[in-house]
């Protein structure tokens, strides 16, 4: 299974790189000059390189050379999916931090707090992360990560796991994993709460329409002007 990948994003940022005519975002990406334009990270969380985005975005340039360079995003006569692909890449660079988890662990952070089974179709669903981000805004981070360690323990008995560390040396590092990763998370959605940024939804190898920006498409901010 892939990994479902959360990203929280400066929609301000994000409005102004989608409002920039594209040989003006061409020449700030070449020169890296638009890198002091980026969002600061949030140390706690890792984020897409500058370097990789750009060649990313650059590569994007080299195969729609017919661009009109004067106009913004929303101005171009391209395709869906080449609009799709370029908006993408500018959600990433518009991120703080990123928080990813492998899609058959997921359940272990996102049912003990909902209290009902989950889909794994919903993983992509922002109504899904706002109701867990409302659910643990009445918890605390104690809290959460020992509902996610015990609903952990409970699933290796069910089918007949032991948890002696004796027996098996993963179970100590596994449940320093679970703890730090519902830590992380609980961190990701504190800030998306608290401070308002969006959040940027996908999964490895998923193709750009699918992504979403909270419950819309990346696309949604461009801005077509008359």
């Amino acid at each position: 299974m892939a990994d479902v990948i959360l990203q929280l994003v400066d929609r301000t940022a994000l409005r102004n790189l989608h409002s920039m005519p594209l040989g003006e975002l061409l020449d700030g990406m070449d020169s890296q000059s638009l890198r002091e334009l980026r969002p600061s990270v949030d140390p706690r969380f890792h984020r897409p390189f500058d370097v990789d985005l750009e060649g990313d975005i650059l590569e994007w340039f080299d195969a729609n050379d017919e661009i009109e360079r004067s106009e913004n995003l929303a101005n171009q006569n391209l395709d869906e999916y080449s609009t799709c692909e370029l908006a993408l890449n500018l959600a990433h660079w518009c991120s703080l931090g990123e928080w990813r988890c492998w899609e058959a662990r997921l359940f272990l952070y996102v049912e003990p707090m909902l209290d009902r089974d989950i889909s794994a179709a919903e993983f992509l669903s922002y109504n899904m992360w706002s109701e867990l981000s409302d659910s643990l805004a009445t918890s605390d981070r104690v809290s959460y990560s020992e509902a996610v360690v015990l609903d952990w323990m409970n699933r290796r008995q069910e089918l007949g796991e032991t948890m002696e560390p004796s027996e098996d040396p993963r179970i100590l590092p596994t449940m320093e994993a679970h703890r730090s990763s519902s830590d992380s998370l609980f961190s990701f959605l504190e800030r998306h709460r608290e401070e308002g940024y969006s959040i940027l939804i996908g999964r490895d190898f998923l193709e750009p329409p699918i992504w979403t920006l909270d419950s819309g498409s990346p696309m949604n901010l461009m801005e077509v002007e008359a």
